[in-house]
């Protein structure tokens, strides 16, 4: 009896649970669905530091196409791991980038992959690249990677990471700033023609140093003032207009960091910037704005690269811009885990704003679970779960093969949960779920 004296009704009695053996088979059966669709559907990488073979391929000297054993071992990440194991007064810093770069590899392989155990992510990457490859991650040195990787054609090589990896398009990032990139544009208007690439335009410096970037532009021939004055705006305009056709970019790309705002007082150049220039271009072509946003550069300077670090953002800067333009399209990740809830947030809020990948130091398989399974429960399907961030083009394969199986477990779990309120799933809605959160809600971001 209840406390009024009433029989409970009926309804409110609990489903009984499911017989144990049912469920375990229920539950096998969307892990089999869930594992097939993530592994049959070619991913669209919407972010990676890869180019196609016509900018020259590693070791070339210039060579913009970084791949090979080499490559992987003496990436950043790894660089800084080695500074965990020896001391820089084992091994200075400045005598370690004299080294030759195989020399660098031969030490990074013996310090953690020999003399130590390879579980940090960065490492188990490379084991899982090389074991993809048919390659055994058990050799003590790398030469019999070495003659592996020599007897590869870089060309063939690409299609093969890429058949690996199950991604179907890879989208560079291409910064207009840089002067070896930007010369190879301007030699070779074919050099980004790979209908397996797509073009980036990147222009930081435009909004992070404009003193700096407004005399490149002088001296490019485009009539700009350091006060923005005059036809300064038109000018700016024009620049972004003519790269972005010359590369046939997708999206403009910043790395921002985590100071950044908008509106920002300290800057109103910048401001003048995103308001005159960027927006009406982005606006015209329908092209996002793609913002990494959280990347505090060279707090221990010695390491180059490696000495990059992480800082809290403003997510109040990305909902005033959702806010005041909203004909335009932002493409945003943030570096920092105690921005994610916020930025997750936001999203719901904008319909102009998609989230996209686990960045950097996000890309460890705890904070991707996490953020997973929070953007699913707030957002539902429509954000961009991963990208791989790849410089190394091996890395596509580990990225994308250790974060299907994150993606996959997470949305086991939430299938689970739907299943038992009495929804019928079909393999067809999972197969679809799969093709929104690897490729579909990204182009289909950009065809709006």
């Amino acid at each position: 009896m209840s406390l009024s004296g009433k029989k409970p009704s009926s309804a409110a009695a609990p489903t009984p649970a499911a017989k144990p053996s049912n469920a375990i088979a229920h539950r096998q059966s969307i892990e089999n669905d869930v594992h097939k669709a993530l592994f049959a559907q070619p991913v669209t990488d919407l972010h990676t530091h890869c180019y196609t073979p016509r900018f020259g391929a590693s070791p070339q000297p210039g060579g913009l196409l970084l791949w090979g054993i080499d490559e992987l071992v003496t990436y950043h990440y790894l660089v800084a791991e080695l500074y965990r194991v020896i001391t820089p007064a084992e091994l200075s810093y400045e005598r370690f980038w004299l080294m030759g770069k195989s020399e660098r590899a031969d030490l990074i392989w013996r310090m953690l992959f020999v003399e130590n155990s390879p579980i940090s992510e960065a490492c188990r990457g490379v084991l899982t690249t090389l074991q993809r490859l048919g390659l055994d991650p058990n050799e003590k040195t790398l030469e019999p990677y070495r003659r592996w990787f020599d007897q590869q054609d870089p060309d063939a090589y690409v299609d093969k990471v890429m058949a690996l990896a199950g991604v179907d398009s890879i989208t560079m990032t291409n910064p207009v700033f840089d002067d070896a990139e930007r010369a190879m544009w301007e030699n070779d208007p074919a050099v980004g023609d790979d209908p397996r690439f797509t073009a980036v335009l990147r222009i930081d410096p435009l909004l992070r140093d404009w003193p700096r970037a407004g005399k490149k532009l002088a001296g490019w021939g485009f009539k700009v003032r350091e006060d923005f004055s005059g036809g300064t705006a038109d000018e700016v305009r024009r620049f972004l207009g003519m790269w972005l056709d010359r590369m046939k970019a997708i999206y403009v790309a910043m790395s921002l960091p985590p100071e950044f705002k908008y509106p920002d007082p300290a800057n109103p150049i910048g401001d003048r910037f995103i308001r005159e220039c960027l927006m009406p271009v982005c606006a015209d072509r329908r092209l996002p704005w793609a913002m990494m946003i959280g990347s505090r550069l060279q707090v221990n300077p010695p390491l180059k690269d490696a000495g990059d670090m992480v800082g809290k953002a403003d997510v109040q800067a990305v909902v005033n811009l959702c806010r005041e333009f909203p004909h335009n399209k932002f493409l945003v990740t943030m570096l920092a885990r105690e921005n994610q809830h916020e930025l997750c947030v936001a999203a719901r809020k904008f319909g102009n704003l998609m989230l996209f990948g686990c960045w950097w130091f996000l890309n460890n398989p705890a904070l991707i679970e996490e953020m997973t399974r929070m953007r699913l429960e707030l957002l539902g399907t429509t954000f961009v779960p991963q990208h791989s961030d790849a410089r190394i083009l091996d890395q596509l394969i580990y990225k994308w093969d250790h974060s299907r199986r994150i993606i996959g477990k997470v949305l086991v779990d939430k299938y689970l949960d739907v299943a038992a309120t009495g929804y019928a799933l079909s393999t067809a809605q999972i197969q679809r779920d799969v093709a929104l959160l690897l490729r579909d809600n990204f182009r289909q971001f950009l065809s709006r």
